[in-house]
């Protein structure tokens, strides 16, 4: 797991203190991340948003938690459904390869479904 995946999993736990995924968000990358580039990185927070906004992590209810990146909105839930349907273990997926899979495109690769996996493979996605 990479380091955004790891915020991701901070920013759930601190959720339940902070009481809103953005505050919780930006504790977690903080205590991740030294550099402020990748604290303000906007991919990998865009699609914990998107998640969130969704209510597709436990614990964390829908909101409007407003990401930037709409994009990263859709392949987020692109790549839910693809760990959904997957017939053999989806901890087999690297992040690249769910990456390429959920957008079908050819864009630049930037830290989302590192945020997907980590809370999958934490049992922390609403089914």
């Amino acid at each position: 797991m990479n380091k955004y995946g790891l915020a991701a999993l901070k920013a759930v736990n601190y959720y339940e203190t902070k009481k809103d995924p953005i505050l919780a968000w930006k504790a977690a990358v903080k205590d991740v991340f030294t550099s402020k580039s990748s604290q303000d990185k906007g991919c990998p927070r865009s699609t914990f948003f998107s998640l969130c906004e969704v209510g597709a992590v436990k614990g964390i209810p829908k909101g409007n938690y407003a990401p930037r990146v709409k994009e990263n909105k859709v392949y987020a839930l692109n790549a839910l459904e693809i760990l959904k349907n997957r017939n053999k273990n989806p901890d087999n997926i690297g992040a690249v390869d769910l990456w390429n899979l959920a957008q079908n495109q050819d864009k630049k690769y930037n830290s989302q479904m590192d945020v997907v996996l980590a809370l999958w493979n934490k049992n922390l996605i609403n089914l």
